[in-house]
């Protein structure tokens, strides 16, 4: 098995094929679709977000990307493995790399937000030693919101 992560722009097919995926696993999770926050690709500061695509095997399996909020921090968006790729060890490969370019950007704390729906999401990110902050930004009025940090 090959694996290769990419840096994408925002426009690329396979980045959006895999949101896409993303997008109908998060509507059958969650009953309210305001719960769920997206990426706004038609905002122009999208162009300030660092995406990436996980390959196995040339196949598109998995994507994720990092929004800056100022100089602050960067929060972890639209961080998706394909159910077929899953436990293969590419979402860590892939948080480690957006960890990594995030402190290559000059950041030192990464912030997500998941909710309970996500049981799985939301083990693999305590496993990778985020824990538990008070939410932040579009998510502090959210009761179903759970947000993360980290220090990198």
């Amino acid at each position: 098995m090959e694996r290769t992560i990419v840096q994408v722009a925002h426009d690329n097919a396979d980045l959006r094929e895999l949101i896409r995926r993303l997008d109908e696993d998060l509507a059958q999770r969650y009953s309210n679709p305001d719960e769920v926050f997206t990426v706004d690709f038609t905002d122009p500061k999208v162009i300030e977000m660092i995406f990436i695509v996980a390959y196995i095997d040339g196949v598109p399996a998995g994507c994720g990307g990092i929004r800056p909020h100022g100089r602050e921090f960067v929060e972890l968006k639209r961080f998706y493995v394909d159910p077929a790729y899953r436990r293969h060890g590419i979402a860590a490969g892939m948080l480690s790399e957006l960890e990594d370019r995030a402190t290559g950007a000059g950041f030192s704390l990464i912030r997500l937000e998941a909710g309970a729906p996500q049981p799985e999401a939301l083990a693999f990110y305590r496993k990778h030693n985020y824990y538990a902050i008070e939410r932040f930004g579009e998510y502090a009025d959210c009761e179903s919101s759970l947000c993360y940090e980290k220090r990198l």
